[in-house]
């Protein structure tokens, strides 16, 4: 009696939990690793997977043409999986050619463009905001007006808040349209959405199978995503407990299901913002992603309801119902950012001695030693390592969050870039005392 085989899939993009899966359910994995990924070395692809160097895993051109490369070009693959935004219509697309389950690339789109899914929402009944597409934001010279009061200029197919600024007034529009035009930015077509004021931004993170939210993990980012780039503060959030926090989940559990029936995902993993009012506790719509959140999602997520959502992504994808074994802790759990300081990264704590504190449970460190930090922070992506952290409740949380990066800066060893070779010499003085490298005679 022959074995049936191996179900096969096609990953555009590492995600390592998702790999993880593929081991855990004897799924074979053909992975395509973009460049950009691939030098930057942080996720790996195990052994015994099928790797399809290419420049870009969000190319259709470039990962049929490394599947034909590979002689792959004819094989029967079961789905097409990705958790990077920038492939997910090109998930859908592969998909219909090689025959194979995934996303439906239209419905893919209205979780890529930021205009068509708030249309798509507010048809649905749920507030959402106005958005108004500007067509080329290098050329704003026809706009004479904010269509909104106050807006939100944004990539109307972006992530993890790039490029995002609030803009008050006409004059400060053409300013940051004359700025994209001097970076020559390779995304043109923006977006001006309706600002929401006075809100809380809220997270839901889940699984959905055959067309029906299964799980669902509400909770909040400390502040607003755009408030966190444009103060350039530490990102944080944290999971609402669905025992103590019940309102929470009544409040916002409906809407979440009610807008990914608008949005039409039948099979996978979400990521969605939301805008809580606490004075009036309405909630309005943010944006949906059709992948699992990124910064710690997925730790928290499993940390505080064993819930494993690289397995539901995989097993969705494939068209299986993931068993879910939902298991509630009652402590807080949370993330957040540990920044540092523009320069060239000598050292940092390492993860070790950073699990070896109270409450830590987790820790990814993502630049490596000789590293250059930027200054200021361009996006929700801005950090050197990330933690994930439980306690008794948010406001031991929050104690454990400021003592975690006082600790951490006090521990970073970083030069400072952009000054003179004197600057470098005093500094490296100042930090090395017992040593001297100062240019001596030679008696």
């Amino acid at each position: 009696m022959t074995a049936a085989p191996r179900p096969l899939v096609l990953m555009l993009g590492v995600d390592k939990y998702v790999l993880e899966a593929c081991q855990q359910h004897d799924v074979e994995g053909v992975v395509a690793w973009g460049a950009g990924a691939h030098d930057y070395g942080l996720q790996l692809v195990p052994d015994g997977m099928t790797v399809l160097r290419v420049d870009q895993a969000s190319s259709p051109e470039a990962v049929l043409s490394a599947l034909h490369r590979a002689g792959l070009g004819d094989r029967r693959f079961d789905a097409v999986q990705t958790s990077d935004e920038w492939a997910m219509v090109t998930a859908g697309v592969l998909a219909g050619h090689l025959g194979a389950r995934a996303i439906d690339p239209v419905t893919a789109v209205y979780f890529r463009d930021k205009t068509l899914q708030k249309r798509r929402v507010r048809d649905a009944g749920i507030p959402a905001a106005l958005t108004t597409v500007i067509d080329d934001v290098h050329d704003v010279g026809d706009i004479t007006e904010l269509p909104y009061e106050r807006a939100v200029l944004k990539p109307i197919a972006g992530a993890a808040t790039a490029m995002t600024s609030v803009v008050d007034s006409v004059e400060q529009l053409r300013a940051l349209s004359a700025k994209y035009r001097a970076e020559r930015t390779g995304q043109r077509t923006f977006v001006l959405e309706e600002f929401i004021d006075g809100a809380e931004e809220w997270v839901a993170d889940g699984v959905v199978f055959d067309g029906e939210m299964i799980f669902c993990a509400l909770g909040r980012y400390g502040v607003p995503c755009l408030s966190t780039v444009d103060q350039a503060l530490p990102l944080w959030l944290r999971r609402f407990d669905p025992t103590t926090e019940a309102w929470a989940y009544e409040r916002g559990q409906p809407l979440v299901a009610r807008a990914l029936k608008a949005l039409d995902l039948r099979d996978g993993v979400f990521h969605m913002e939301l805008f809580h009012d606490p004075a009036t506790g309405t909630l309005t719509f943010g944006e949906c992603a059709a992948r699992r959140g990124g910064a710690l999602v997925h730790e928290e997520v499993q940390a505080k309801f064993n819930v494993h959502l690289g397995a539901a992504a995989l097993l969705g994808a494939l068209g299986r119902k993931p068993e879910l074994d939902i298991q509630v802790r009652p402590e807080t759990i949370g993330g957040t950012y540990l920044m540092g300081r523009s320069g060239t990264l000598f050292r940092c704590p390492s993860p070790a001695e950073m699990k070896a504190l109270p409450g830590v449970e987790h820790v990814r460190v993502e630049y490596a030693f000789g590293s250059q930090i930027s200054s200021g922070v361009g996006s929700t992506n801005a950090r050197i390592a990330q933690v994930l952290v439980s306690a008794e409740s948010e406001d031991a949380m929050l104690r454990r969050f400021e003592e975690l990066r006082a600790w951490f800066d006090e521990r970073l060893l970083i030069a400072p870039s952009g000054g003179a070779m004197r600057e470098l010499r005093a500094w490296q003085q100042a930090t090395w005392p017992d040593e001297d490298y100062k240019d001596q005679l030679w008696r």
